[in-house]
């Protein structure tokens, strides 16, 4: 039983919005409309129901006066009195005509609880063979009533054997209701407006763009509490990367300085084996330097505009061609993407020169929909254990058998190139390639 609900629970999950705006209105909407239908089955249960059959048994008793004035005083062969009375007290227009058979019985009506009523009635209080039309004309009910010697019939106005005014309740409620709804609506939507825009403005910061010129303090006051906590944030980080871009800069200078005056002091030295070690050392200092100063300081000041992916394409494929590998190029969708161009094309710079340097056959396939932007990296290198698919992308970690990911490095590759996709707002991950390496699934918002 509890895997049953359990199995209920998520199917009515799935097929619930999941937008805010569209569950508060239903919020608001179904306990109204729970609300409104138990009124109305009240009302017609109880009121509609009970003031009809009180109607339509006076209707009935005063037919059955008619049938008992028709047989205690049979003398008058028109009946002419009979009907007089009937008309102008009963307000019954009475026809006493030879008899007759009865009609066919008419078709019954999918929904008139003056049919059944009032064929109820008659049953119980005259008990004689009887045609109803509660169809025909909406103003009048014609009644037929089999008597030994004549045919009795009656037309009788339907409001007086039936509530035909109750639907005002119904238009009335139904009516207020739905002005009700459309003022809720709009108040609701003015509510959640400020939480969209929230919500925009900060996935667009956890994709480096820009504020949204319309995004302001406003809305009910939690809201205002949480925008002007992300605006504080923001600010608050915004400072702390330009202070860190700052102090970078400055270490970057003094750095390079004292490298640069370590090379003036090795062109003094006499060419010879000892001059060549050390200047090998220094430019691996100063690619080392570079590598960490690159990792530290990210693309995070860079605006985000648009990247051609068909000519960043063509530049890996004649890149391949150098260094005598074979590339398989594909893009599905707008070559246009809108990302930071710089930092995205060295993200993907970083996976394709791993693939080029530890494979000969390369696949780069791009698919970009409305919604995201997926570019996958295949090789037919080595690959990567699974067990160590995460560890490659933490900083300074490198491979000591089969595919060093940064080799001659300082182990950062992966590790920038995921840092710049998590800035985008999305992620990278290995699995392995239908080529027999590795690959690498690049996934940003579009």
């Amino acid at each position: 039983m509890r895997s049953g609900f359990r199995r209920i629970r998520r199917a009515i999950s799935r097929r619930t919005p999941k937008g805010l705006y569209a569950r508060s209105l239903i919020i608001i909407i179904a306990p109204m409309v729970l609300l409104q239908s138990v009124v109305a089955f009240v009302f017609m249960e109880r009121h509609w129901q009970t003031v009809t059959q009180r109607l339509s048994a006076a209707v009935v008793q005063d037919i059955a006066a008619v049938i008992d004035m028709i047989e205690t005083y049979p003398a008058d062969p028109t009946f002419s009195d009979v009907t007089r009375i009937a008309r102008d007290r009963l307000g019954l227009n009475v026809l006493v005509l030879p008899s007759e058979p009865l009609p066919a019985p008419a078709p019954k009506p999918f929904f008139n609880i003056l049919d059944g009523i009032l064929s109820e009635e008659i049953t119980q209080r005259i008990n004689r063979p009887f045609w109803i039309d509660t169809v025909g004309e909406s103003r009048i009910v014609e009644i037929r009533i089999q008597l030994p010697d004549h045919m009795l019939r009656i037309f009788a106005p339907r409001n007086s054997a039936y509530a035909s005014n109750s639907h005002i309740f119904l238009v009335w409620m139904v009516g207020t209701s739905l002005v009700l709804i459309l003022i809720a609506i709009l108040f609701l939507r003015n509510q959640i407006r400020p939480i969209q825009k929230l919500a925009q403005a900060a996935e667009g910061f956890g994709r480096g763009q820009p504020m949204p010129t319309d995004f302001r303090v406003r809305g009910a006051s939690e809201v205002r509490r949480a925008s002007l906590a992300f605006i504080q944030m923001r600010d608050r980080i915004e400072r702390q990367i330009e202070q860190r871009t700052q102090m970078l800069n400055g270490v970057s200078h003094d750095l390079r300085t004292v490298l640069t005056r370590f090379r003036l002091q090795l062109v003094l030295l006499e060419d010879g084996e000892d001059r060549r070690e050390l200047e090998h050392d220094v430019d691996e200092m100063g690619r080392m330097l570079e590598g960490y100063l690159a990792f530290a300081k990210g693309e995070g000041g860079e605006e985000v505009g648009e990247l051609d992916l068909e000519r960043l394409f063509l530049r890996f494929e004649s890149e391949a061609a150098l260094k005598n590998c074979t590339i398989e190029t594909e893009i599905a969708g707008d070559p246009l993407v809108t990302v930071r161009p710089d930092a995205f094309t060295r993200c993907l710079n970083n996976l394709v020169a791993n693939a080029m340097r530890h494979g000969q056959a390369v696949r780069l396939l791009a698919r970009h929909d409305d919604r995201w932007l997926s570019v996958s990296v295949e090789d037919d290198g080595p690959g990567i254990e699974a067990n160590q698919r995460e560890e490659v992308f933490k900083p300074f970690f490198r491979l000591d058998e089969a595919r060093n990911i940064d080799a001659g490095g300082t182990g950062l590759g992966l590790a920038i190139a995921r840092d710049i996709a998590r800035s985008h707002g999305g992620d990278i991950l290995l699995s392995e390639s239908a080529l027999g390496g590795l690959k690498a699934m690049v996934r940003v918002p579009a």
